[in-house]
């Protein structure tokens, strides 16, 4: 398999460093809000990612999603709400789990919460002061990072560079503007914990390095997250794990291109944003899922509800496929025929193709356009077979299922929202307006469109056909 590794910025080969075990770490949530759709991408991402490597390539993958629970966006929240930062952490953080479950993704193999690992933070800030790495001013410890020699090489900012024109904000102490916040003294009504330079908490780019070593071990094989959190964030981590030991830290590091939305950046700062919960719950898990496995997960993504709809569409052609012939063949006796078997030879390469897209930089994009031409396959010999050479479309059906499985696709009975005969139906008037339309007859497409209207099925035109919906 071959990954991109933001730190060696090229492919390389990647595989287990040690009995199969894929040690995988991905920067869980800050449980302030709700997620807006954009941190869903990670989320769907790297859990697709875990799925592949366990199903295909029969790895064991440990995979370890932090939380944070103590942050300066939940103090914000708890001084504008009353509540106390405990309270919106919990409610926040079920959200979560709650939101993972909606989308169909499996729970990762451990979930620590940076509150409950504040006294090992402590000691390991204790050891960076010991080592010379950080130090005290008022009680706040800040790291040195001038004293990493390689300081930016993930992110590629020379330390130089990023010197010039760098200040000290009014009230910090700091000996060089760029080093970071280790442990912030206690401020009046917020959390804070014991600590031998007073009560404080630890600052942000701490508790992942300590969750990580902890619950992975000797398994740091991958680091993943949003390209938003390589500088600071990552580039921190790997800073302070350098200082405190001379074992090696993570071997790839991952990163995910972000959501668009109106020209920028999708962030709650900017108001340019859709809750995760909201869009779920207008187009479903799967078509959230495809929406985002259609498109690399290191490019950037344009949100847009025609996109949505391309999506929620695609997905159904295949599940129309996959629920048709189930229908018709449930209860069909017989073995496949001779040209049956070759029919299931024939689809075995999809399967080839699939394996060697998603093994080429996870590339879903391709592995998605392999399982639409198998749909395309599918359905010739469908409407060319007859008999029991049909029968090998159940071949079809369970090699479709096994594609889409570490995609979050095609596993559950019915997801389209109606039965596949309606949306069959409504295929077929879509085609027949487009021949209307064809043949200049606009005032009877018209009325398909409108009459569709009345019966709540939308149409959209669109550069890429005709979407529907139901409103």
């Amino acid at each position: 398999m071959q990954l991109y590794n933001t730190l060696a910025k090229r492919v390389q080969a990647f595989e287990p460093a040690e009995n199969r075990t894929v040690g995988m770490y991905v920067c869980g949530p800050t449980v302030y809000d709700h997620l807006h759709i954009g941190n869903v991408r990670p989320v769907i991402v790297f859990s697709a990612l875990r799925k592949y490597m366990e199903r295909f390539k029969g790895w064991r993958v440990v995979y370890v999603q932090n939380v944070t629970d103590v942050d300066d966006k939940l103090i914000r929240r708890a001084a504008e709400t009353g509540e106390s930062v405990d309270a919106i952490a919990k409610t926040y953080t079920d959200a979560y789990f709650s939101l993972l479950e909606r989308l169909g993704v499996e729970r990762p193999s451990a979930s620590p919460r940076a509150t409950d690992h504040v006294g090992e933070m402590v000691e390991f800030i204790s050891l960076l002061v010991d080592r010379g790495y950080a130090y005290e001013r008022c009680g706040d410890v800040y790291f040195r990072v001038a004293k990493v020699a390689d300081y930016g090489a993930l992110s590629g900012r020379r330390l130089e560079d990023q010197q010039a024109g760098s200040r000290v904000e009014v009230g910090e102490d700091k000996e060089n503007p760029l080093d970071f916040t280790l442990w912030k003294a206690a401020k009046p009504g917020e959390p804070d914990w014991p600590s031998p330079w007073g009560r404080g908490r630890p600052g942000w780019h701490t508790e992942c390095v300590i969750m990580s070593r902890k619950y992975l071990g000797a398994h740091l094989d991958i680091h993943a997250g949003g390209n938003d959190l390589v500088f600071p964030h990552h580039e921190n981590e790997i800073a302070q794990a350098a200082a405190s030991s001379d074992a090696p830290f993570f071997r790839f590091w991952l990163h995910n291109g972000m959501l668009h939305m109106g020209g920028e950046e999708m962030h709650k700062s900017l108001g340019n944003f859709r809750y995760a919960h909201e869009i779920l719950a207008e187009y479903g898990a799967e078509t959230v899922g495809y929406f985002y496995l259609s498109r690399h997960y290191r490019k950037p993504l344009d949100y847009s509800a025609d996109g949505l709809r391309a999506a929620q569409a695609a997905v159904g052609r295949v599940r129309r496929l996959i629920e048709d012939i189930e229908s018709e063949l449930r209860d069909a006796p017989g073995e496949a025929t001779e040209r049956g078997r070759a029919f299931a030879g024939t689809i075995a390469g999809y399967r080839a193709r699939y394996v060697a897209a998603m093994d080429d930089d996870f590339n879903t994009v391709d592995a998605i356009a392999a399982i639409h031409d198998l749909v395309s396959e599918a359905n010739r010999f469908r409407a060319a077979a007859a008999g029991d050479d049909r029968l090998a479309l159940r071949d079809a059906v369970l090699l479709l299922r096994e594609l889409g499985e570490p995609l979050g696709l095609f596993q559950e009975e019915s997801a389209t929202g109606g039965s596949s005969i309606e949306a069959g139906l409504v295929d077929l008037l879509i085609d027949l307006r487009r021949e209307l339309r064809s043949r200049k007859a606009f005032d009877l497409a018209d009325r398909v469109r409108d009459q569709l209207a009345d019966l709540g099925v939308e149409l959209k035109d669109t550069a890429h056909g005709t979407l529907w919906s139901r409103r």
